[in-house]
C-alpha cells in the first residue's frame, strides 16, 4: 500500500512515521520547504520526501493520501487526486484505526484550545494516562506510533474533520459556531457548520455529544439534523435535567443520575465564555468518572492558554493583555466583552470575511482608541472611524505597543485582540503574540 503525505509539518511527519511502522510504502511531498528538524527525522526513518514541488508521477500512484489541514481542497494536486478517485483523508482519519484508546474530540470556532487544554488538565490531574493532540501539541499519529496513551484529548479543526470518513470520538464537544474560515467553504456559512458537525456523524448511542445550547447555529442545525449520540447540553441561561448550567453563581452538572456543583468564583478561568469552556470540560471529566474533589482542584488551579486573554504586564497601572489567538470576530467579541476598564484595542491582519458591525456596541461602550496593525485596514477604519476618538495605523508590533502606551492612562487596558489571521506581518498568531509580549517588556 502506497501512502502519500501532502505537507511535511507536524501532522505529515507524524503520519509518515506511523505509516512506515504499519508497513506502508511512504512518500512525503511538500510544496514549500520542510523544516530541518522534520527533514532529519524523515531521513533517519528512511522515508522518501521532496520539497518545493509536487511531482505528479510520485503522488498520483497513491493508494491513500493524507493531506495536511492547511492545504485547501482547491489546490491543483488535490483536485487531480480526487478526479482519479484516490482517497484524500486527514491525519486523524488515518491514525484512529490504529489505537483502542478512548478519544475525546473537541471542535468549535472559539474556545476549543482552552477547552482541550482544560479537559486534558482535568484527566491528567486525576492520574489518567492521557495524550493531547490534533490541532495542538504533538501529532496524534506520532503518539499512536509511540503507543503510550489510554485516552486522547484532540482539538479538531473543521479542516481536519473535512478529511474524515469513519473517525468517531467516544465523547465529542462543539464549543460554539460562528463564521470563520469562510474562504475555505465557498463563503457559505452552512458548509462550515456542516463541517463542524462531522465530529458526530459516526457516533452511536454509546457515545456522547456535549454542545453549547445557547448557540444559534448549533440549535438551527438540530432543527433539521439528528445524531445518534447521547446529548449533553451546557448553557449560561437554561437549566437541564441532564446537562450543565449556571444557577445562583454555581456551576451545576447533572450526568447519568450524578450531580456536581462548584462555586464559579473558585474557577480559575474568568469571563462568561470560559464558564462554558469549564462546563464542557467538566462534563467530560464526569463521563470519565473523575472524582469530584479532583475536578474542583483542577478547575481552581488551571493556568489558561498562552495568547488567549493572557495578562502580560501592568505598567504605570495600565494592564497589557495578549489575545493574539483571537483570529476571528467572535473571539474578539468575547475579549472586549470581558474588559471592564477603558480599552486601547490593537486590531487587524488578514481578514477572513469579517463583519465588524457585530462588535459595534462593545466598541462604543469600552474602546477609547483603536490601533490598526495590518497591511490593509480599510474595512476596520470604515466601520469604526466615526465611533472612537483616536484611530491610528501602524505596520509593526513595536510601533503598535509604543502608540498604545501613549494613548493609555492609569486604569486603562491595552488589548491585542486582532480578529484576523496574522500572515500579513507575522509567521502565525504565536509569533504575533510573542512579539507583543516582547514589545511590552521593552517599554
Amino acid at each position: 500500500m502506497r501512502l502519500v503525505i501532502l505537507g511535511g509539518g507536524e501532522s505529515g511527519v507524524g503520519t509518515a512515521i506511523l505509516g512506515k511502522q504499519k508497513g506502508y510504502e511512504v512518500f512525503v511531498s511538500d510544496f514549500g520547504k520542510i523544516k530541518g528538524n522534520y527533514k532529519e527525522i524523515l531521513i533517519i526513518n528512511g522515508i522518501a520526501w521532496e520539497e518545493e514541488k509536487h511531482t505528479e508521477d510520485l503522488i498520483l500512484n497513491a493508494d491513500v493520501v493524507m493531506k495536511s489541514p492547511g492545504i485547501p481542497d482547491k489546490s491543483p494536486i488535490v483536485k487531480k487526486l480526487l478526479e482519479k478517485g484516490i482517497h484524500v483523508i486527514s491525519e486523524i482519519e488515518f491514525a484512529a484505526p490504529f489505537t483502542d484508546a478512548t478519544i475525546i474530540g473537541i471542535t468549535g470556532s472559539n474556545g476549543k484550545t482552552t477547552t482541550t487544554m482544560l479537559t486534558h488538565h482535568l484527566l491528567k490531574s486525576a492520574g489518567l494516562n492521557v495524550g493531547l493532540g490534533g490541532n495542538i501539541g504533538k501529532s496524534f499519529a506520532w503518539q499512536i506510533a509511540d503507543n503510550k496513551y489510554d485516552s486522547y484529548v484532540l482539538e479538531l479543526s473543521s479542516f481536519q474533520l473535512d478529511g474524515i470518513v469513519g473517525f468517531k470520538p467516544h465523547i465529542a464537544i462543539i464549543t460554539n459556531i460562528s463564521p470563520d474560515h469562510l474562504d475555505r467553504y465557498d463563503y457559505k456559512y452552512e458548509n462550515y457548520i456542516d463541517a463542524k458537525f462531522r465530529i458526530t456523524m459516526n457516533q452511536t448511542e454509546e457515545d456522547y455529544l456535549i454542545y453549547d445550547a445557547d448557540d444559534e447555529a448549533i440549535n438551527e442545525w438540530f432543527k433539521t439534523h439528528t445524531t445518534k449520540a447521547k446529548l449533553i447540553p451546557f448553557s449560561l441561561t437554561k437549566i437541564f435535567s441532564e446537562g450543565a448550567y449556571i444557577k445562583n453563581n454555581k456551576m451545576e452538572i447533572k450526568i447519568n443520575q450524578e450531580e456536581f456543583t462548584m462555586d464559579t468564583e473558585h474557577i480559575a478561568l474568568e469571563g462568561k465564555h470560559n464558564m462554558k469552556n469549564a462546563m464542557a470540560a467538566t462534563s467530560v471529566a464526569k463521563l470519565m468518572q473523575i472524582r469530584k474533589a479532583t475536578i474542583r482542584e483542577s478547575l481552581s488551579n488551571f493556568q489558561g492558554v498562552e495568547h488567549r486573554l493572557e495578562k502580560v504586564l501592568k505598567i504605570q497601572n495600565v494592564q497589557y493583555i495578549n489575545d493574539s489567538k483571537a483570529t476571528n470576530v467572535n473571539a474578539t467579541f468575547f475579549a472586549l466583552d470581558s474588559m471592564n476598564t477603558p480599552t486601547v484595542w490593537i486590531v487587524g491582519g488578514v481578514d477572513k470575511g469579517n463583519d465588524y458591525n457585530e462588535l459595534m456596541s462593545l466598541v462604543r461602550e469600552k474602546v477609547k482608541a483603536i490601533i490598526c496593525l495590518g497591511l490593509d485596514n480599510k474595512k476596520i477604519i470604515d466601520v469604526f472611524g466615526n465611533v472612537v476618538d483616536m484611530m491610528i495605523e501602524v505596520s509593526n508590533m513595536d510601533d503598535a505597543v509604543r502608540m498604545a502606551q501613549r494613548l493609555s492612562e492609569k486604569g486603562d487596558t491595552v488589548l491585542l485582540s486582532p480578529a484576523c489571521a496574522s500572515f500579513d506581518l507575522f509567521e502565525n498568531y504565536e509569533d504575533r503574540g510573542n512579539q507583543f509580549k516582547q514589545a511590552v517588556k521593552n517599554l
